[in-house]
């Protein structure tokens, strides 16, 4: 009823206040029903909802800007921009994006995706403004998991003495995507259970100025307000670093926030305001378990479980019982995570040998030098990061653990194309940005036994080791071929001649539809698991180049960089070699959302479009 009268920014004010609560109910109506169709961040959003309408009660958009730290928690924002109806495409291919997109709508100022980058761009957006001589109220959004990443505390150490306004709210909900951690969760816990600063201020000074003498006793407390503060401010680590700190107050209460929210606009500095919330809100089963609602797969509303259950392991799963198999057998083993056990199968771990597992929170950086200590110091690390957010720790990998050359196993979750959550997140660099360093393995499993021996295979090799797997079903094929991990070698399931396909992890299902589609209309086609990208096998390479004219690399990753164009430096080195090779991967582009299916035939990734550009290649190396 209510949300039917918002169709564009700005539209919430023009509904009463006493029915403000009704639209927040028909928003979480609104999230559930849609959500549980198309699937995304459910728990996120819910938790949300009020803060955001506080949001847009106070502020002019898009004149005003809010910056929305990973941006998973937008929803709502989207529901008062006017964009109710692309809820029914989100997150598909050519529908509306789950993050925000300034391509999208002139509401969303900043494009997010990653944690920890809100305060950052937006002290960037205020700097613009004010060189610009522009006048516009600017909202940074955090959330208190995002808090543990140092990036965030950069930022807010550069927003010291700003001398200008700029807000940042601190959505505090105690729950990230896994549970909390460290320094940062025991400090904000603290200041859940404090008593409000500016309430117990006002109590004391107005006591105090009724007694004889009093208005000395006060001027003798304002000369030492720091050293009071530091008593009974909650907030007092803002305001030491040069940030003026405003709650707790609850997230939840939509008058109270919009009156903080206006109240922070009139300082002239940077200003943080703590926003008590419940992830998952009015949403039972999200609110009980908020890790399994994060990144919600289609779910049944009334039970809130999924509409269509998994039937197979997936490689998380495959990885998570290894680790605690590998452990089992040597003591040295230890697992780190940056706030995912859950999503990189770290849980299990963790339950078994709480002392050897290691949740840093959201700093891949401090996840990856903290591993090279563990290494250095005679351990035998294993790091589990999605791919797109090792990318984050690239410096760290660079100098602390391969000019080392320590022992450290990075297990890249989510590698290759991951679907619905777009350009963020789609792993399709790690096979680039991780071959050329120096000192570093990189391989990659063709089904889910050999995931397990080449963990094997890393935990007994000097040096450091990336083993890089997809998202989704484990691939249970080609379980007849499992010959030993042997360094720098590759695997070959099928020799033939005139055609050979390298195929690297999971494109190697593909490449067995792939030669099968050749071997039906004619050709002959060998076929070679990789398994290793860096070192790549060349004296296989060589040994097929007097039987092959044509090579076709497979491999999910951008082609910039990545496996095939190390194959064709390699193969055109060679003297007296007349063979081609043909590169199929990914294009120098950032891929957007939709389902992994959709994102292969719109990329030329299927075997039917690859086999037909094989056919294609071969009628014209044949013809030389």
């Amino acid at each position: 009823m209510y949300l039917e009268k918002i169709k564009k920014a700005n539209d919430i004010k023009k509904i009463e206040k006493e029915h403000l609560g009704d639209l927040a109910q028909e928003i979480r109506d609104f999230l559930i029903r849609k959500i549980s169709v198309t699937g995304g961040h459910l728990g996120s959003n819910l938790g949300c909802v009020e803060l955001t309408m506080a949001l847009h009660l106070a502020l002019d958009l898009p004149k005003d800007k809010i910056i929305w730290d990973v941006g998973h928690q937008a929803y709502t924002h989207k529901l008062l921009t006017g964009r109710g109806e692309g809820f029914d495409t989100l997150r598909k291919y050519g529908g509306m994006s789950g993050f925000p997109k300034r391509k999208e709508s002139d509401c969303d100022c900043f494009d997010t995706g990653h944690s920890s980058t809100s305060i950052s761009a937006g002290l960037g957006i205020v700097r613009a403004r004010d060189l610009q001589k522009q006048d516009f109220t600017v909202v940074s959004v955090i959330g208190d998991g995002a808090l543990t990443g140092g990036m965030a505390y950069e930022a807010i150490n550069n927003a010291n003495k700003l001398g200008t306004n700029f807000i940042i709210i601190l959505n505090d909900n105690n729950m990230s995507i896994s549970e909390n951690v460290g320094g940062v969760s025991r400090y904000l816990n603290a200041i859940r259970t404090t008593e409000n600063y500016l309430d117990l201020k006002n109590t004391v000074y107005n006591a105090l100025i009724g007694l004889q003498h009093g208005e000395s006793m006060v001027k003798g407390i304002r000369r030492v307000k720091n050293d009071v503060k530091r008593l009974v401010v909650p907030g007092m680590y803002f305001e030491d670093l040069g940030v003026t700190y405003m709650g707790p107050v609850d997230g939840h209460d939509i008058q109270k926030m919009t009156r903080f929210i206006k109240e922070a606009k009139k300082v002239k500095g940077a200003v943080l305001i703590h926003m008590l919330t419940t992830k998952g809100k009015g949403y039972e089963p999200a609110e009980k378990h908020p890790a399994r609602f994060h990144g919600a797969e289609p779910f049944e509303i009334e039970t809130g479980l999924p509409a269509h259950p998994r039937t197979k392991a997936n490689y998380t799963d495959i990885f998570s019982t290894v680790m605690i198999k590998l452990a089992a057998r040597d003591e040295r083993v230890v697992a780190i995570t940056a706030a995912m056990a859950d999503g990189t199968g770290l849980k299990r771990f963790r339950n078994i040998y709480p002392e050897r597992f290691f949740d840093v929170g959201i700093a891949e950086e401090h996840a990856v030098t903290f591993a090279a200590g563990l290494a250095a110091g005679g351990l035998r690390p294993v790091v589990a990061i999605y791919s797109s957010f090792l990318q984050r720790a690239y410096d760290q990998i660079i100098h602390d653990v391969c000019i080392q050359n320590l022992p450290v196993i990075f297990a890249v979750d989510r590698a290759g194309l991951v679907g619905s959550d777009g350009e963020t997140h789609q792993g399709i660099f790690d096979l680039s940005y991780l071959s050329n360093i120096p000192n570093m393995h990189v391989m990659a499993p063709k089904n889910k036994w050999e995931l397990s021996d080449m963990m094997k295979f890393a935990l007994q090799f000097d040096g450091p080791v990336a083993i890089r797997y997809p998202r989704g079903e484990a691939y249970d094929g080609l379980q007849e071929f499992r010959e030993p991990v042997v360094y720098g070698k590759s695997e070959v399931l099928y020799e033939e001649e005139d055609i050979c396909i390298l195929a690297v992890g999971s494109m190697v299902k593909t490449a067995v539809s792939v030669r099968k589609m050749l071997k039906d209309i004619g050709y002959t086609c060998s076929l070679v698991n990789v398994r290793f990208v860096k070192p790549i096998d060349t004296k296989l390479i060589e040994e097929l180049a007097g039987s092959h004219k044509l090579f076709v690399t497979m491999e999910e990753n951008v082609e910039k960089g990545g496996f095939g164009e190390s194959v064709r430096s390699y193969v055109d080195s060679l003297p007296k070699c007349s063979a081609k090779v043909i590169c199929t991967a990914l294009p120098d582009m950032y891929v957007e959302h939709g389902s992994v299916s959709v994102l292969e035939e719109e990329l030329g990734l299927t075997d039917g479009c690859i086999a037909k550009r094989i056919v294609t290649a071969w009628a014209a190396v044949e013809h030389v």
